[in-house]
């Protein structure tokens, strides 16, 4: 076997079992999804033009889950929050046979051979599936690089006129629990890109002044973990060139204490690890900017204005 196809099986099966991500190093959150979207904490976003696919549950919040709220994310969203493989020791076994199956094939004992020789139908099964995790998850990277989609949601040139919404849409997702519709202006959409290029700017420059003017106080404290954790290492993320490509409203709805305003976005951006006491890059592309889609749910008082809104939770997609 050529020693290029070697390295190749090596870094997929080390990728595949320590559960690695190119983004899970930087941003703000460190491309997690977490914070508080009111009643609808543990609700599933409706998808949208600017991300089609599911959100990510919540996986960080204050707000405390009512009984069958996860289990009703985890319905509509085509996850089972529950079971043996959903556990973290599940995805730690699936990445470890995966990981001995490519270690068989290196070795020319087939992709069974590093599963102690598995010939029977149960075992061919058992490497299809595997190798359909493999692929489902080499595609789920690729996709996260491909550029951004340009559909019916509008993009931000600076030739453009006014925009009637964030993104051209006018229209609401559907939400759960008691909650009132709640109509959103251009004045808001404004707001809301302005506030992505603010809190990007304010977490690479570790400006928590900023980032608690920006967020919610819960937020604020999961950004200074994270600058603090990453300070530990001796690292900094610097985050620069940050560019709202496109943006579409999910839903919006006013509760007796708040409003929110759930928004895909997808953005691109200059995300680097760099060492604190050298400014050596150590991780991350100084050069090509990376594109990004999350949802960001903001949050202010009841009838408030626009200018109001911060920053309550961020999830990915």
């Amino acid at each position: 076997m050529a020693m290029r196809q070697k390295t190749l099986i090596f870094t997929l099966a080390a990728l595949v079992a320590f559960g690695y991500s190119a983004d899970s190093f930087a941003k703000p959150g460190f491309s997690g999804s977490f914070g508080s979207r009111g009643a609808r904490t543990f609700s599933a976003p409706p998808p949208t033009a600017t991300a089609p696919r599911p959100a990510a549950p919540i996986e960080r919040s204050m707000t405390s889950p009512s009984p069958g709220m996860a289990q009703n994310y985890a319905g509509s969203t085509g996850m089972n929050s529950g079971g043996f493989m959903s556990g973290g020791f599940g995805r730690g076994l699936l990445g470890g046979l995966v990981g001995a199956g490519l270690v068989g094939m290196l070795f020319g004992s087939g992709f069974g051979g590093g599963l102690g020789g598995i010939s029977s139908i149960l075992g061919l099964v058992l490497q299809i599936g595997l190798l359909f995790l493999l692929f489902k998850f080499v595609m789920g990277f690729l996709r996260r690089r491909q550029p951004a989609y340009q559909g019916a949601a509008y993009d931000s040139g600076a030739a453009q006129g006014p925009r009637p919404g964030f993104g051209g849409f006018g229209g609401f997702g559907g939400g759960t629990g008691r909650t009132v519709k709640l109509e959103i202006g251009p004045g808001d959409f404004n707001v809301f890109e302005q506030r992505l290029g603010l809190i990007q700017k304010a977490y690479g420059a570790e400006d928590m002044a900023a980032l608690r003017a920006l967020a919610t106080p819960e937020m604020a404290s999961y950004f200074a973990a994270e600058i603090e954790e990453t300070a530990k290492k001796g690292l900094v993320n610097k985050i620069s060139d940050v560019t709202f490509l496109q943006g579409d409203l999910a839903e919006a709805w006013r509760e007796p204490e708040s409003d929110y305003a759930s928004v895909a976005v997808r953005f691109s951006l200059i995300d680097t690890m760099v060492d604190r006491a050298t400014g050596k890059v150590v991780s991350g592309d100084p050069v090509t900017p990376e594109v990004s889609t999350e949802i960001w749910t903001f949050a202010r008082r009841p009838g408030g204005a626009a200018t109001d809104w911060k920053l309550s939770a961020i999830q990915q997609t």
